[in-house]
């Protein structure tokens, strides 16, 4: 399959060379030349004009205003019946409008942002969420297969985009919690090295990050609780006393207590302490629920 590659940054490149390995015919562009040497030496071709007779093209750009600034020109030279995937972390609304613009010449353009980082695109271990024609992306599978271990559709355009963007938003904010928690027990006396080694050791540590919304929060089932909200706001409160008492600030913390004292206000303190997550669908006016069934089948793919 002729295939178009265009942006060979540490993510771009590596998958670039994956594409090449699995056998495909490979065209390629990068504004710095030098970024494409490797690649031209295992087989690719260079090309100012990368999608001019290519099936299928991929761009992995830094953001919006570059896979913007691309866009006439992609379009401009893919023929009707070619797919362009986007790899790039890209805005919902520059998605929609390309998909629109694609779409009026019989292009099919799919969002598909990765996750892995360098090491991911060079090992092929990583993540690739899907938005876009359903069947364009399963004729593709093949070819998405070739550097990604897990490619999943998410759904239509835009789709694989707001999973990328909702993905990246959990972590810095789990960052930012993981900071704090960190400097608090150090700064209390521990040792960094022993107090890592402890948390990784508790139930939020041996569990995996997202499997835990499956347990109360996708179901909605908090009752009867694995751990009930009133100790958890104790648990909060106390820990809290101690990072005022050391002079650590911890502004995720207080949110976080906050959430409880506004759930247990509701006299909820008998629930599972992921009650408190309701509220924030209430705030944003949307039920987050999946039946137990679909759970099941998701949890064990």
């Amino acid at each position: 399959m002729q295939i178009a590659f265009v942006g060979l940054g540490v993510m771009g490149a590596p998958i670039a060379a994956r594409l090449l390995r699995a056998g495909h015919a490979l065209s390629v562009f990068d504004l710095r030349r030098e970024a494409a040497e490797p690649l031209l030496c295992a087989g690719a071709r260079w090309s100012e004009d990368p999608a001019r007779g290519a099936e299928l093209a991929f761009t992995s750009l830094p953001g919006p205003q570059e896979v913007e600034a691309w866009a006439p020109r992609l379009l401009g030279l893919l023929a009707p019946g070619a797919a362009w995937f986007d790899l790039s972390t890209n805005s919902p609304q520059t998605v929609q409008r390309i998909h629109g613009e694609a779409a009026a010449r019989g292009i099919r353009f799919l969002d598909a942002p990765v996750s892995g980082g360098p090491r991911g695109a060079q090992s092929g271990r990583f993540a690739l969420w899907v938005g876009g024609d359903r069947e364009t992306y399963e004729r593709a599978l093949p070819v998405l297969s070739a550097f990604a271990d897990r490619p999943f559709y998410v759904g239509s355009a835009g789709a694989g985009t707001v999973a990328k963007l909702a993905h990246n938003a959990a972590s810095f904010m789990v960052q930012t919690a993981l900071a704090e928690a960190m400097t608090l027990g150090v700064k209390a006396g521990v040792e960094p090295l022993a107090l890592f080694r402890a948390l990784r050791q508790g139930a939020t540590g041996r569990a995996r990050t997202f499997d835990r919304l499956a347990e109360q929060f996708l179901p909605g089932r908090f009752d009867p609780p694995a751990f009930a909200l009133r100790l958890a706001h104790k648990d909060m409160t106390l820990a809290l006393a101690l990072a005022r008492s050391l002079g650590v600030p911890m502004r995720a913390g207080e949110h976080a207590l906050a959430e409880l004292e506004q759930a247990l206000a509701r006299g909820w303190g008998e629930r599972d302490a992921r009650v408190a997550m309701t509220l924030q669908e209430e705030r944003a006016g949307v039920a987050v629920r999946v039946s137990p069934e679909a759970l099941a089948a998701a949890l064990a793919e």
